[in-house]
């Protein structure tokens, strides 16, 4: 007996997929599916994601996007982070529909442990993302990954008592302890 090797899905295939109230993304043409988000995920993203827009509303300089939204790097590539930002100097990526291309930085608050700190970190260094912030309210500290020509960079952990700026965002101050209080 031959077994067929299975197929990898693209982005056609991807738009088919019914929503049924859990988050589907592909990576390197294989299906990740998550349930939807806890409160207490929900509640980090949506603090991250307002914090951000506040200060881009008051200096400028991107927009920032909360999930679900497509980000496509490539038509086997398809991923919703919980934030995702995009520079002034970057906009050419964003669509009417979608981003199609590779964002200014992006933001996983840590729904599973493998897919957000190691598949999804190995995808978006192979995209050369610049900036990748992993926040893991169950441990409560932030992960900040910058990109070098290798690849990320040993990550940056933040934890309560730090803030986290990045130069993606001029003069953005996120306080670790308010963002993950409980």
């Amino acid at each position: 007996m031959v077994v067929q090797p299975r197929s990898r899905l693209t982005y056609e295939d991807y738009v088919l997929i019914p929503d049924d109230g859990r988050r589907h993304e592909l990576i390197d043409g294989e299906e990740y599916v998550n349930p939807a988000p806890s409160t207490r995920h929900q509640e980090v993203t949506a603090l991250i994601h307002h914090d951000i827009y506040d200060h881009l509303k008051r200096h400028g300089g991107g927009r920032v996007f909360i999930a679900p939204y497509d980000v496509i790097l490539s038509e086997a590539d398809v991923v919703q982070p919980d934030v995702t930002f995009v520079s002034d100097a970057d906009a050419g990526v964003i669509t009417e529909a979608n981003i199609r291309g590779v964002p200014t930085l992006v933001v996983e608050v840590v729904s599973d442990r493998r897919l957000d700190h190691r598949i999804k970190r190995d995808l978006y260094a192979r995209y050369r993302v610049p900036e990748y912030w992993v926040v893991d309210p169950d441990v409560d500290r932030v992960e900040v990954y910058l990109l070098t020509d290798g690849g990320y960079a040993t990550p940056k952990i933040l934890e309560s008592g730090q803030t986290l700026t990045t130069e993606a965002i001029p003069g953005f101050i996120l306080d670790i302890a308010s963002l993950l209080r409980r």
